[in-house]
């Protein structure tokens, strides 16, 4: 279906995009100004925050289903943050910033319910509804949302893929021994 056949003009998009544009921009900075931006590590943590927290381990067990072969799921999770954790340690602080803002964003109540379709807490999310919110995000017609996408599914598979008791799912062998 074409723009033009929808009913939605070019003007009405761009206006649209721009638009969602400059309200992601303001919800991460106001996130950081306001002090729900966090900047201290939660326990056991060098980066991620205790506000992640809810919304990583809502998602990774999404992400990385039917990959756990050999560990539990929980024990999958607590891997992923913890390599999730480690990797997030090693970006510039640029990287780290607009990362943090992408996890305020969907932490913050006021901006989780209109961009992720999550109104709730993501504790309360079921697998089904985060299946829904990632796929929204894949194929959204703003960019900001698909790179955000994109983003976080790198950030959680390398994180799962890059450790050894990920490998037997996926017929992985392990690195040659040297």
């Amino acid at each position: 279906m074409s723009v033009a056949a929808s009913g939605v003009s070019r003007r009405g998009v761009l206006k649209f995009g721009l638009g969602a544009t400059v309200f992601l921009s303001t919800a991460g900075v106001t996130a950081s100004l306001s002090g729900c931006s966090s900047t201290t590590a939660a326990p056991g943590f060098n980066v991620l925050r205790a506000s992640d927290m809810p919304f990583l381990q809502a998602v990774i067990p999404v992400m990385i289903e039917g990959a756990t072969a050999a560990v539990t799921v929980k024990n999958a999770v607590d891997a992923t943050l913890h390599s999730l954790d480690s990797g997030l340690a090693r970006l510039s602080p640029e990287m780290l910033k607009l990362t943090q803002q992408l996890f305020d964003v969907v932490a913050m109540a006021i901006t989780r319910g209109p961009l992720t379709g999550i109104w709730g807490r993501w504790e309360n999310a079921d697998a089904e509804q985060i299946r829904h919110f990632l796929g929204r995000w894949q194929n959204s017609s703003l960019n900001l949302l698909r790179q955000g996408h994109s983003s976080l599914l790198q950030l959680v598979l390398m994180a799962w893929y890059g450790r050894a008791e990920s490998w037997a799912a996926c017929g992985y062998p392990g690195p040659p021994k040297i």
